[in-house]
């Protein structure tokens, strides 16, 4: 692709229709970026015209709690049970409903993401929603209305029903935690305890590159707009619960069996399993406006910072304490690998990514969530990775510098779903949609 050419904007509301956008990724003549690209650009200290993009591709991925699946399929011949009354996923309970499938053997399933097996310490929701993409089979358990005990093994493929849904995903900014008591806390934005007097830090959010970052106002997305959820074509249907135009977000649907595990997951926290997701949303550049928010760079958006036991803001940061200057991969060299006795990063991974074998640590880099914890608990240096740290601005003017420890986001991978998004506009496999409505 030529280099653009980037020049002054010249006309404050200039504006254009998503129909005439449309019809040039439709000739093969729309610029497509991703909107770290636009961001930059503008670091260099160039600005774009309406005219030199047509659509820019944001993506986040992130710990999402909102999010649940419904499942339905056949664990047993018609006539065997009249209505099932409990039923488990790899120990995991499911809600049963909405509809019964009397005498069909058929389930109609409601799995949370954040449940936790009764089995597995440490297995949720989300960790089954990615064994299941993986096509892992996955143990079913019936407590009929009878009182009678049913098995069965089951893989995805095995379902025609199964499709993700996340009820508040992708907010257009979210916060960062402390915590400035004097006790340690167990916390889902947390992977252990969390420490006392602000001695870490921990956040979540993509900064610049998140979807509704990127058009904050909702001028183009909207009901019916067409996503990558979790790398699966699905589609927004609303904004999600506890959104609101201050901190907006979306609500969405994907069908799970085009699924690719590497966007999603369980993730540990010393509260509990939590769930992982991702999104990716075209923005068609149809405004200044919209322009404008996407040129927005990490240090001009707000960051808030709470106090981790009663959720209140004690201050702000931004996000370029975070995502500027940082490193977005975790290294690893197991060469410095001292072969402890008792391997502490195996202990806390979220992702539980590192194994140790009793002699030195291995790593699953697919399931590396780049979190950073490792850095903080390996006494050999065999993880690296420099994370930041949030100076936290209070009404006071006081500035209080506190290192991040832990990320609840992963940048390194939503970079790569904008790409992949931005990629798939470009070869006409993804076809964009116009909403069919306001949210």
């Amino acid at each position: 692709m030529k280099r653009l050419q980037f020049g002054i904007i010249v006309q404050i509301f200039m504006v254009r229709s998503y129909s005439e956008i449309l019809e040039r990724i439709e000739r093969g003549e729309a610029v497509v970026m991703t909107s770290q690209e636009v961001c930059e650009l503008v670091e260099k200290g160039e600005k774009a015209r309406l005219e030199d993009v047509d659509v820019v591709t944001a993506a986040t991925r992130a710990v999402m709690s909102g999010t649940y699946a419904v499942f339905s399929f056949s664990v047993a011949s018609p006539g065997t049970f009249l209505r099932a009354k409990k039923v488990w996923i790899n120990g995991i309970a499911a809600q049963v409903g909405p509809c019964p499938n009397e005498n069909l053997g058929v389930l109609d399933l409601i799995v949370f993401g954040t449940a936790h097996s009764r089995d597995r310490s440490g297995y949720g929701g989300g960790h089954l929603f990615r064994d299941l993409v993986e096509r892992k089979p996955v143990q079913v358990e019936v407590e009929t209305d009878d009182g009678r005990s049913l098995q069965a093994e089951v893989g995805l493929d095995e379902m025609p029903f199964a499709r993700l849904f996340g009820s508040r995903h992708a907010f257009k900014n979210y916060s960062a935690f402390v915590n400035p008591g004097e006790k340690p806390v167990f916390t889902i934005f947390h992977a252990r305890e969390f420490e006392p007097r602000c001695r870490g830090a921990t956040f979540s959010g993509c900064g610049q590159i998140n979807p509704v970052k990127n058009d904050p106002l909702l001028e183009t997305i909207g009901i019916g707009t067409r996503i990558l959820l979790n790398g699966s074509e699905g589609f927004v249907i609303g904004t999600g619960t506890r959104s609101c135009p201050e901190r907006p977000n979306l609500a969405g649907f994907a069908d799970m069996h085009s699924m690719e595990p590497e966007y999603m997951g369980g993730f540990l926290t010393s509260a509990g399993p939590e769930c992982i997701c991702s999104w990716a949303v075209p923005i068609p550049v149809t405004s200044e406006t919209i322009l404008e928010e996407i040129a927005r760079l990490d240090r001009q958006i707000s960051l808030p910072v709470m106090d981790v036991n009663t959720r209140t803001a004690m201050g702000h940061a931004d996000y370029s304490d975070v995502w500027e200057g940082v490193d977005l991969e975790v290294e690893f060299d197991p060469e410095k690998c001292r072969g402890c006795a008792r391997c502490l990063v195996e202990k806390v991974c979220p992702l539980e990514a590192v194994h140790f074998d009793g002699r030195a640590a291995s790593r699953d880099d697919e399931r590396c969530f780049h979190c950073g914890l490792c850095t903080t608990e390996c006494p050999s240096g065999a993880f690296r990775c420099y994370l930041g740290s949030l100076q936290l601005k209070t009404d006071d003017g006081a500035i209080n510098v506190i290192p991040v420890v832990l990320r609840q986001s992963d940048k390194l991978r939503a970079l790569k779903l904008a790409e992949d998004l931005k990629k798939k506009i470009l070869d006409g496999s993804f076809k964009m949609t116009q909403r069919v409505e306001h949210i």
